[in-house]
């Protein structure tokens, strides 16, 4: 491996880490179905984190209500969240990554990193980081390869479990282009259901589609984008800048709905309590608030505004507040969650930085 070596782009993704993480610590539990969700009681109202791939296999996903997926697996082992644990892990696995020969080091998430290298065999440099991972940790991972991040990123998913799998602009349209649109990184079910209103269906549709037809349904910037993906192309830099926050949000799920206005409203100012904390020690301004809203049984609307730069805690509970007003009243609330966002370190303001009174 040489400065003059071909560049690629590796995506490290963790093996159902969250479940892995906890067989280790509970070494009867290996091959057994294992969800881990909530504080780990189906009968009350939390959702899926991860499920191992025993617990897959009986359609067990994250994200689904912790009540469903005890029913479709009912033999499963039902494990309550216990994020220090996966953020040790993390912190295991990425120092593991930054040890690598070469290696730039991007990191996604607990479980995620991209890798920038220099080498002739790819995946001969997989299959070592793998074994490093492996004897450091005893996590398994997967690697995708790819020219660019976003091939690098669908490509791992073809590498799953415990392998590896290499998407270029060679192969790129042979091996997605009749795949649905939502397959694509950064495309969801919205924005799947939007472009096959226009009758895009495929990853090829999307990358041959009319820019005219993607600019009037998503705008100039985002329309593009989607197209761009859909070619695999974009960056190729790995950037190993630590990652900041744009923001802090919480969120909770009530156990019985909420209908009285004074009960959401103290539960809106209790979750911005929290938030204004978690952002305490960040040293930014706010310069926007959300609300996330989900009415029973499971409908969920998110509502945004922006506001102007501040420190100010009463500012952010009364822009929130102007938010809450906004709930449609007499209809029972499930979960209601708080955002703040903040300016970026590189943001410029007019020149001008708020006095940091209040804060």
């Amino acid at each position: 491996m040489t400065g003059h070596a071909p560049a690629w782009v590796l995506h490290v993704d963790l093996d159902q880490f969250i479940a892995a993480v906890e067989v280790l610590r509970r070494p009867e539990l290996a091959g057994k179905p294992v969800i881990v969700g909530g504080r780990g009681d189906p009968t009350e109202r939390a959702v899926v984190s991860t499920a191992s791939y025993e617990a897959r296999e009986f359609g067990v996903g994250s994200g689904m209500p912790l009540r469903i997926a005890a029913r479709k697996a009912p033999d499963a082992v039902i494990l309550p969240v216990d994020a220090p644990a996966y953020t040790a892990a993390s912190a295991e696995v990425m120092a593991t990554l930054r040890e690598q020969p070469g290696a730039i080091v991007q990191v996604l998430g607990w479980d995620e990193a991209f890798l920038g290298v220099r080498t002739e065999d790819p995946e001969a440099y997989a299959r070592h980081v793998q074994a490093a991972v492996l004897a450091r940790t005893r996590l398994h991972c997967s690697v995708g390869i790819g020219d660019t991040l976003v091939r690098a990123k669908n490509a791992t998913g073809f590498g799953k479990p415990r392998g590896t799998f290499r998407l270029t602009e060679v192969n790129w349209l042979g091996v997605m282009g009749d795949r649905p649109t939502m397959e694509l990184w950064g495309v969801g079910s919205k924005i799947s259901k939007r472009l096959a209103a226009h009758d895009i269906l495929t990853v090829a549709q999307l990358a041959h589609a009319d820019e005219a037809v993607l600019i009037a349904e998503f705008g100039p910037r985002m329309g593009l984008w989607y197209r761009q993906l859909a070619r695999g192309d974009g960056s190729s830099v790995v950037d190993d800048t630590p990652w900041v926050a744009r923001g802090h949000g919480r969120e909770t799920t009530f156990q019985q709905d909420l209908v009285k206005r004074a009960e959401i409203e103290q539960a809106a100012r209790d979750l911005v309590a929290q938030v204004l904390e978690d952002i305490a020690a960040e040293g930014r301004p706010v310069v926007g608030v959300g609300l996330k809203v989900r009415y029973a049984p499971f409908s969920t609307k998110t509502l945004v505004h922006r506001i102007p730069a501040t420190f100010d805690r009463d500012t952010v509970l009364a822009e929130t507040m102007k938010l809450v007003e906004k709930i449609e009243p007499d209809r029972p609330l499930r979960l209601l969650g708080v955002r703040a966002e903040m300016a970026m370190p590189d943001d410029a303001r007019d020149g001008h930085t708020p006095t940091r009174s209040g804060w």
